[in-house]
């Protein structure tokens, strides 16, 4: 860890770039002149980050208490892939404060120093730019490597960080890997990065999962497969979920989801649109007899109606009994 070595001219380089109209070209610089401009900040601004009261931080963790739970375990395996080269991990709500944080016992007094701490606000309108405000403010993964941070005394930090998404795809929170390494190379980096964005995943999914514990979840048939394109089922075969991933692939909404969706609909295409009341009786039966392994008696007993009405519903289906 290296101690606090603020550049000089930081400040006058960041000035520059804002007239030079670069904000127009570059996220960084357009973040920049958010800081500077929007937020009223001073790039050579000296004090500390605010920190919340316990009280507050308190507070702010029981907002996050599910999806706190659902990260858990993703913050342990994101913390032993980076945790040895000096970085620590931070699970920070939609306000820009950490609520959660990995790192070692004898990285806590130079980590508490600089700020990686819970309770500390990186919001991009408190601390301009930087991983984790820039990420909400921007709504996408990315890295705030040293001296592309806006106030001069965050310029020995990098960042990364990559934004979470709720159940019903709204944006959440924040999780992001800091260090202030000074022979952090670009190569890690770009492996930090990689392992964050899926990290982040693997947390919108459990979070997911544990809000629609009581339904079916599906990987959404979109082209590119993504694991986190997610839809969740209900007993009535209706969505009634779909990730942020998800929704975006198969254009759903809340509005769609409240009206309701047959799964089939989006599952299988024209051909799920087009289901009558024939191939819904016949889903019914067919699992009716799979369940009973192929025992007629049993399936009508399930179904709460006679053999001789499931034999008759098999032969006007075209039903074939397993032998």
């Amino acid at each position: 860890m290296s101690g606090r070595q603020p550049t000089g001219h930081h400040s006058d380089f960041i000035q520059a770039s804002i007239a030079s109209n670069d904000a127009a070209r570059s996220a960084l610089v357009a973040s920049w002149r958010r800081s500077l401009t929007l937020h009223g900040l001073d790039p050579a601004e000296r004090q500390a980050p605010r920190r919340l009261t316990e009280g507050e931080l308190r507070q702010a963790r029981q907002r996050m208490e599910p999806l706190r739970r659902a990260a858990d375990a993703s913050l342990d395996r994101l913390y032993m892939a980076v945790g040895g080269v000096g970085c620590c991990v931070l699970l920070a709500d939609s306000e820009g404060i950490p609520v959660d944080r990995r790192g070692a016992v004898a990285d806590d007094d130079t980590f508490d120093e600089w700020g990686l701490w819970t309770g500390t606000v990186w919001s991009e309108d408190s601390e301009g730019t930087n991983g984790i405000g820039t990420c909400l403010a921007d709504q996408r993964a990315l890295t705030i490597h040293r001296d592309q941070h806006f106030f001069a005394r965050n310029t020995l930090l990098s960042c990364t960080t990559a934004p979470i998404f709720d159940h019903e795809g709204n944006l959440a929170a924040a999780l992001d890997v800091s260090s202030c390494r000074s022979d952090l190379t670009e190569g890690f980096v770009n492996l930090i990065a990689i392992a964050v964005g899926d990290a982040a995943r693997r947390i919108e999914t459990e979070n997911f999962r544990l809000a629609f514990s009581n339904a079916r979840i599906l990987l959404a048939p979109v082209a590119e497969r993504s694991a986190g394109a997610l839809i969740a089922v209900d007993a009535d075969d209706l969505v009634v979920g779909a990730t942020r991933l998800g929704r975006q692939a198969l254009g759903i909404t809340q509005q769609i989801l409240a009206k309701g969706l047959p799964a089939a609909d989006i599952l299988a295409g024209s051909a799920g649109a087009a289901e009558g009341l024939d191939e819904a009786e016949r889903g019914v039966v067919q699992r009716a007899i799979a369940r009973a392994e192929g025992n007629v008696s049993a399936a009508a007993n399930n179904l709460g109606i006679s053999r001789a009405t499931l034999h008759r519903k098999l032969a006007r289906l075209g039903i074939r009994r397993p032998h």
